[in-house]
């Protein structure tokens, strides 16, 4: 006979009072997803997609890395990359902004199921209106422009504002 596990339910003021241990702490629905600290090579390359992402949208957007989606009391998901409108006022809260253009997560061997199977639907019910997937690996791009709807890039991304 099967026994019965109560599973915590976490939410975003529950996140405030973990610890600073280098791991990174997010939620889904009240579920905690922990990883580890991202080594350099992932760092690496989120650093350079961030930077030229940065200078190819200066004035029109805000790039940052890594960046905070909050929709209280029970989610908030911290992409690698995040980019959204220069209508906000970047010394605002992360929960003041309601519009995400853009949001990238590098894959790494810790994260790759919660950033593939979990946060890419996720950040898309979040308002989120695409999903960069990075494989280092492969050296490709999975460029998600809705659930369930997914192009592999392995050369040039073309991507602008949205409209």
């Amino acid at each position: 006979m099967g026994m019965a596990i109560s599973v915590p339910r976490y939410t975003v003021e529950d996140l405030e009072r973990f610890p600073e241990d280098g791991n990174r702490y997010e939620l889904l629905d009240g579920m905690l997803l922990v990883t580890p600290a991202p080594n350099p090579s992932h760092q690496v390359v989120a650093n350079r997609i961030q930077t030229l992402l940065s200078l190819a949208l200066s004035g029109t957007a805000h790039v940052v890395g890594p960046g905070a989606i909050v929709l209280p009391p029970g989610t908030q998901l911290e992409p690698d990359i995040l980019v959204l409108p220069s209508r906000f006022d970047p010394n605002g809260k992360w929960q003041e902004f309601d519009e995400h253009w853009l949001a990238v997560e590098v894959l790494s061997r810790s994260s790759r199921v919660y950033d593939r199977d979990f946060k890419r639907d996720a950040y898309f019910a979040l308002g989120v209106r695409q999903v960069w997937l990075v494989d280092r690996a492969t050296k490709s791009v999975d460029v998600c422009l809705a659930p369930g709807e997914t192009r592999t890039v392995t050369d040039v991304i073309r991507w602008g504002v949205p409209t």
